[in-house]
């Protein structure tokens, strides 16, 4: 049995070079990113909701969850 936990041998502190990238793949990054930053704005300035069933709503994906079985509006 081979001890060893992966094929690929470790770097030495992570010192790969960067891969350099497109103007239009850095353009799309910093859209996302602003995309990001817009969402969570607008996610910390809703109301927090007290007594609620805990994390994301799932009415957002178009169905719903009741005891573990999901179910489609």
């Amino acid at each position: 049995m081979n001890d060893e936990t992966s094929k690929t041998p470790a770097g030495q502190g992570g010192d790969a070079p960067q891969k350099m990238l497109t103007p239009a793949a850095r353009r799309a990054l910093a859209e996302a990113e602003a995309r990001r930053q817009n969402y969570r704005q607008k996610e910390a300035a809703m109301p927090k909701e007290i007594g609620g069933r805990g994390g994301k709503e799932p009415g957002r994906y178009g169905d719903w969850e009741v005891k573990g079985l999901t179910s489609d509006f």
